[in-house]
């Protein structure tokens, strides 16, 4: 009995180690993805400073894109994998069993964080290109309002309002950024469509680990803000950007929910 006990001992610290060691590798990868973001952050400010970017930052943005969405797909599977084993051992109430809930709930927590502020971060640049597009028309003598604009965005064509521009120098200038950044607010949205599909499957993974119904109060006012937000929007945006903004409100009070609960075991 004594050898059977100390064998279940050691696999158990050997199980533990290795799950230790996903929990280190997996905030290493949020950490990672934390910094690209903040790198995202710096390359919109540079391309929102310039009438007409060069294409390297351009390009440099999209790379950097790319790796966070993969990097961030990656730390999602992860916590999804974490989560189903945690559900196979649900039966079993140990300490080892508590110390990888509340290891899994603090990074989700921290993960549900880093990708809201990149959401943010994105949100910010569209608004303000936005905005550059908006005074752009203006210094050609087109003035617009935000619904027209938004018109003009959702159909992919901004030569809606720039057909009509005069052929001068300084127009062309107005008018090469006013295509530029509609291009950037396009490829733009195609990243934010994609991270509100993750914001919905890691909802479904945490809506398993606490009751929901103490989120209901946020979600409700999370709509409430971000329909006013959106209020010049076409109906279609003004959907997904509600989506997104209660995903990730959602998410948050959850994963936050879920660390108290740990923390009260």
């Amino acid at each position: 009995d004594d050898e059977e006990e100390l064998e279940i001992a050691v696999d158990n610290t050997a199980f533990m180690d290795e799950f230790f060691s996903e929990i280190e590798e997996t905030r290493q990868n949020i950490d990672k993805i934390s910094e690209n973001v903040e790198e995202a952050k710096k390359l919109y400010s540079i391309i929102l400073s310039a009438p007409i970017p060069e294409q390297k930052t351009k390009d440099d943005l999209e790379q950097l894109t790319a790796e966070i969405k993969k990097m961030a797909n990656s730390v999602r599977n992860k916590l999804k994998s974490m989560e189903r084993n945690i559900e196979q051992d649900e039966a079993r109430s140990s300490a080892d069993l508590r110390i990888r809930k509340s290891q899994h709930s603090v990074l989700s927590r921290k993960f549900v964080d880093v990708m809201t502020k990149y959401n943010e971060a994105q949100v910010d640049f569209r608004e303000r290109s936005k905005g550059r597009i908006q005074r752009q028309l203006e210094i050609t003598g087109k003035n617009t309002t935000d619904e027209e604009l938004e018109e003009m965005l959702e159909s992919g064509n901004p030569s809606i309002f720039t057909s009509g521009i005069m052929d001068s120098q300084i127009s062309k200038q107005a008018l090469s950024e006013i295509e530029g950044r509609h291009k950037d607010i396009v490829r733009l949205e195609s990243s934010i469509k994609e991270l509100h599909d993750m914001f919905v499957d890691i909802a479904m993974l945490v809506e398993n680990q606490n009751n929901m119904d103490q989120s209901v109060g946020f979600v409700e006012r999370a709509v409430a803000d971000t329909k006013k937000a959106v209020k010049y929007q076409s109906e279609a945006r003004r959907k997904l950007l509600i989506l997104v903004a209660v995903a990730v409100l959602l998410l948050g009070t959850v994963a936050l929910i879920i660390g108290l609960s740990v923390g009260l075991n």
